[in-house]
């Protein structure tokens, strides 16, 4: 466990299957909540069950654990950073904890921009979950959306490998391609949001998820 900022009167947790995250939002949660205390828990491992076959029960009992020791922290509120595991995150709310998924307020907005919708990921575990959020959020907004997914070749090794610049290279290139023949793009693992400013010039709208996740978690906070 990873605990900054331990003052203030709330407390919100962050769970990560990437160190690489802790940084990113850190930063968002001292710009937009600034006054809650935050506790990040650290887990590659639990993404890389995620993404094997019969493995859901283990998945979930580990989350659940995480779960819990962010509550013995104090946090009422938690934010689950990995699109993989969002689902099973957020299918632990409950109890007196608010689980929210990285990707769902991003992909709220998506259902309102246009019928055409292209999700870029790096994982093809993120790809089920993700077009799964989209058709909930298309019913209950009541929009008739069309969805084409996109796996980026090549992208999540050069994630491993710790180069970023590849790493953007390629979302951004499949992110144009994509644009082609969609309306929007969502990228759909918040590892991928730098690759977004490779994209100002483009004229479809490009989505992210870290700071709508924040955001989403802010407006959760006053509530408690």
């Amino acid at each position: 466990m990873i605990e900054l900022r331990p003052d203030g009167p709330g407390a919100v947790g962050f769970l990560h299957t990437a160190q690489v995250h802790v940084a990113t939002f850190e930063a968002l949660s001292r710009e937009l909540l600034p006054s809650a205390r935050t506790v990040h828990r650290v887990d590659p491992e639990a993404l890389e069950l995620a993404r094997q076959d019969g493995t859901a029960e283990r998945v979930r009992a580990i989350v659940a654990g995480h779960l819990a020791e962010l509550r013995e922290a104090g946090c009422e509120v938690v934010l689950c950073t990995c699109s993989t595991l969002g689902e099973v995150a957020e299918g632990l709310s409950g109890d007196g904890l608010d689980v929210i998924r990285i990707d769902r307020p991003m992909l709220r907005r998506a259902v309102t921009l246009s019928p055409r919708i292209g999700v870029l990921a790096a994982l093809t575990s993120t790809v089920e979950p993700t077009t799964r959020v989209l058709t909930e959020e298309a019913a209950d907004a009541g929009a008739d959306v069309s969805i084409e997914v996109s796996v980026v070749d090549g992208a999540w090794d050069a994630f491993l490998s710790g180069d970023a610049e590849d790493y953007c290279s390629r979302i951004a290139e499949a992110a144009r391609a994509l644009s082609d023949r969609c309306d929007v793009v969502v990228l759909a693992q918040a590892s991928m949001e730098p690759a977004a400013a490779l994209l100002a010039g483009l004229a479809t709208p490009v989505l992210t998820s870290p700071r709508s996740a924040v955001e989403a978690v802010a407006a959760v906070l006053p509530s408690r």
